[in-house]
């Protein structure tokens, strides 16, 4: 399963109809029909009844015109010499003896001959000022030779590109525009799961598209972005629906319409959107300084599974646990430890480990904070200064899943002095061959040992003595191609 990006390439899904609300669904809500008798209502029924179906209607009548479709060219890249010859040799296979004969007698004018083409995309975007400001997605935009905005009036703009925030997928566009239709602004953290909530957008280019769900949950952290707590909903959205508004069931947009999880490439019942109060942060910062700054704390972080809770002695598998920390960060000056686990940031719980940089990053470098941590069995309080993301982006690192029986199966020895230099470690033992739990849950040969449970490993017989300590589970600190994370092997 993948996480996509939304901008419209080309039509893949043949639609019936944008809006999923009508004159059916509320008679299906209703649950009569139009010549049936009415029965008697008690006062207890009419007070537990359910509330009325937002005014969808009101809501696009309303604010439609404040949303907006986004074109973009660009240019792309040339192919490689053999994709360039299959489009100037088309319906040959490059395995074909005459793809080469194509390949080399062309003429040298054929369409896609290497030069750059120009590509084309398309998004949705809403204005926010009178005065021609409009937010969008940062992936919408990105490259972008040439941005043109389109009014439901048919009017076009040129714009040009404030600023965009890679991090946040937030983009600041402007047009030279007056008196425009602007969306009325509202607040994520007032959105409950399961509210109504409605998408205003160009799905595959189809302008002004309605469609309309429920809020799935809050607090969404996304692998690949992880500086966002992502609204998740069941509204379909769909490729060109990226930069479009989330309105609440009062008619204030709350999101930008970012991404989905598909595994076709179209939608399929999960969709993400990016809380408004990142939104206006990122867009205050573009518009005052071009650019976005977000805070870095210098550590990378895993997830933390049952197995690797009972290893470190936590009550529940919450919680980031630091896996490495950057020499001479921010983490490094505070004190923090590798086989730490961060639960609280200023008092906000730490649930999972994207939880982590996307409370970090909605800081400001130079930001003080209060890490509640855990460590060898008590907890600890570590004061840190945050530092720039624009220096190095934080890491979060997954563990693979672990075996459930049987026992270690590692044959270790220790480091060489040339091969402790070359790893950049201080200590550790080398895996020469990883069978049973240890190779299920990941561990390979080539490894380095470094620590077990958060206890660095100098000597093939302390990590016997600490296996002969262990109950059911180890949490393995590997070393793997200069990268590192904790491996969750049971023990049975």
């Amino acid at each position: 399963m993948k996480t996509m990006s939304l901008t419209a390439s080309r039509l893949v899904l043949s639609l019936a109809a944008a809006g999923i609300v009508g004159g059916a669904s509320v008679g299906l809500v209703s649950g009569y029909r139009a010549n049936a008798a009415v029965p008697a209502v008690t006062a207890q029924a009419s007070a537990t009844a359910p509330a009325a179906l937002p005014d969808f209607a009101q809501i696009a009548q309303r604010h439609g015109a404040a949303v907006v479709n986004i074109s973009v060219i660009g240019k792309t890249a040339p192919d490689d010499e053999q994709q360039a010859a299959a489009r100037r040799a088309p319906g040959i296979d490059p395995d074909d003896p005459f793809f080469e004969f194509f390949k080399r007698f062309q003429m040298p004018d054929a369409p896609g001959g290497g030069r750059p083409m120009p590509a084309r995309g398309q998004g949705s975007g809403f204005i926010v000022s009178a005065d021609g400001l409009v937010l969008t997605n940062a992936h919408v935009v990105k490259d972008a030779e040439r941005v043109t905005v389109k009014l439901t009036d048919r009017r076009e703009f040129v714009a040009k590109v404030l600023g965009s925030d890679p991090r946040t997928d937030v983009a600041v566009l402007r047009i030279d525009a007056k008196d425009l239709p602007v969306v009325p602004l509202g607040s994520a953290r007032d959105l409950q799961v399961g509210e109504w909530v409605l998408a205003i957008g160009s799905p595959f280019g189809f302008e002004n598209s309605v469609t309309a769900g429920v809020v799935s949950a809050k607090g969404r952290s996304l692998p690949d972005d992880s500086f966002v707590p992502f609204i998740q909903t069941d509204v379909a959205v769909n490729p060109g629906n990226s930069g479009g508004p989330l309105f609440n069931a009062r008619g204030q947009v709350v999101g930008i319409n970012s991404q989905i999880y598909s595994r076709t490439g179209g939608y399929q019942g999960v969709s993400f959107a990016i809380p408004m109060e990142t939104v206006l942060q990122v867009k205050d910062q573009i518009v005052a300084h071009g650019k976005a700054s977000h805070a870095r704390l210098g550590v990378s972080v895993q997830e933390i599974n049952q197995t690797l809770a009972e290893s470190f002695r936590l009550d529940k598998p919450q919680g980031a646990l630091v896996s490495g920390v950057e020499r001479g960060g921010p983490a490094d000056k505070a004190g923090l430890l590798v086989g730490d686990v961060i639960r609280q940031v200023n008092g906000q719980a730490i649930v999972g480990s994207g939880d982590l940089p996307a409370l970090i990053g909605q800081a400001s470098p130079g930001a003080d904070v209060r890490l509640d941590v855990w460590r060898q069995g008590k907890g600890v309080v570590v004061n840190a200064k945050l530092g720039d993301a624009a220096d190095k982006a934080v890491k979060t690192a997954r563990a693979e899943t672990p075996a459930d029986q049987g026992r270690l199966g590692l044959a270790l020895r220790p480091l060489a002095p040339q091969e402790r230099r070359e790893a950049g470690v201080d200590a550790g033992l080398l895996v020469e061959d990883a069978r049973g739990p240890a190779a299920l849950a990941g561990v390979q040969q080539g490894d380095v040992l470094l620590a077990i449970n958060g206890e660095r490993v100098q000597s093939v017989d302390q990590v016997k003595a600490m296996l002969g300590k262990s109950a059911q589970s180890l949490a393995l600190l590997i070393q793997r191609d200069g990268d590192q994370i904790f491996v969750p092997v049971r023990l049975g």
